[in-house]
């Protein structure tokens, strides 16, 4: 009786703490599916939402920045409560879940829109993400970081049949190859507390 209880107030203090202020953040760290679903995963994250970033062009198409004449990433915005994760949290899931060694590469998917890239909105942001780069530099986790550390500007949501794709997808042969492994990495990496 006494666990359940503990479990209970856990539990409790937990949602309690996901109905209060949320924050956004912005990553790009190949493609967007694998991405998304990562960090919907992490117990404080609200939502992650495709999209395009970083870039020129103004409402961007899929296949305009498949083509990698944007200068858009794809990316995800993270809408989170920090009385629960915080933004350094999140910046250690964002390194725990690619690889920020190959530049504008992630895999089998290679162009400047599958980039390693934080797009902060604060000189907060900016400070957490350099420090935990010099970090991982320091105890030389990768052997590279080509991640940008770069100013937010605007987001253009991906067309809808590419929010939730993994959710809505199981057994695409991308979800199966790439996805799914990703996210199994990342499982078995991160100490975040994360959702079942």
């Amino acid at each position: 009786m006494k666990r359940f209880l503990i479990v209970f107030l856990l539990y409790t203090s937990v949602v309690n703490a996901q109905s209060g202020e949320t924050k956004t953040a912005y990553f790009a760290s190949g493609c967007f599916w694998c991405t998304e679903a990562i960090f919907e995963l992490i117990v404080g994250v609200k939502s992650a939402e495709s999209g395009y970033t970083g870039g020129k062009t103004i409402k961007p198409t899929y296949e305009q920045v498949c083509s990698g004449n944007t200068g858009h990433a794809e990316a995800i915005k993270v809408v989170y409560y920090p009385s629960t994760v915080t933004y350094e949290k999140l910046v250690r899931a964002f390194f725990e879940s690619h690889d920020p060694s190959t530049l504008n590469q992630q895999g089998p998917d290679k162009g400047t829109q599958y980039r390693s890239a934080i797009f902060y909105q604060n000189e907060t942001e900016r400070q957490l993400a350099l420090t935990y780069i010099k970090e991982l530099k320091a105890k030389k986790t990768f052997k590279a970081i080509t991640t940008e550390v770069v100013p937010f500007t605007v987001f253009y949501p991906a067309e809808y049949y590419h929010q939730d794709y993994k959710k809505k997808n199981p057994n695409n042969g991308y979800v199966q190859a790439v996805s799914k492994p990703r996210i199994f990495a990342f499982k078995k990496k991160t100490k975040l507390l994360l959702h079942e």
